[in-house]
């Protein structure tokens, strides 16, 4: 090795193959490049590929039309990810599903408590800068929405009722006095 090549690795130049005059670093793409091949057509072989989801099917909602966001929509809807829509549309979202919401809770306190949490999140909203659609949702009266979840859990109880009125089966086991 000459005085100018060792100067060269020294300093970090790119060192060249003396048969082919090629650098290092193309080497080594190239030898990647078919490292990679190969490890695919071993892998075809192995049958790693075989049975994959969506094999032999058509791609879904492919063609229809070009969407840029595409993967966006497909990754909220794969991920279920809420919460990511303007505030006035999910104010109204969450309106919407206000009162199923408020059947599954089981105390008035906790009803009154997620309706004033619901009618803060809308004030706020009011008074912050618009950033979409304008907001429509307006505050719900707390005590009327706790009376109408009253109204529905009695009108629930008194349709469980006549199921409930049925007898209790006698056990196998136990003797009739």
């Amino acid at each position: 090795m000459s005085e100018d090549e060792a100067r060269q690795t020294v300093r970090g130049v790119e060192s060249r193959d003396r048969r082919t005059g090629r650098g290092a670093a193309a080497a080594r793409i190239q030898q990647q490049q078919t490292w990679v091949d190969l490890q695919v057509r071993q892998a075809m072989e192995r049958g790693d590929f075989d049975d994959l989801p969506g094999a032999g099917k058509p791609i879904r909602d492919l063609g229809s039309h070009h969407d840029p966001d595409w993967w966006v929509k497909r990754l909220i809807e794969r991920e279920r990810i809420t919460g990511v829509l303007p505030a006035a549309l999910q104010l109204r979202k969450d309106d919407a599903e206000l009162d199923d919401l408020l059947d599954a809770l089981a105390s008035p306190t906790e009803v009154r408590r997620t309706v004033e949490d619901f009618n803060a999140r809308v004030i706020h909203a009011r008074y912050t800068p618009v950033d979409g659609p304008p907001l429509i949702t307006m505050p719900r009266d707390v005590d009327e929405t706790v009376a109408g979840w009253q109204d529905r859990r009695a009108e629930r109880r008194t349709t469980k009722a006549p199921a409930a009125a049925e007898p209790p089966r006698r056990r196998w086991w136990r003797r009739r006095r």
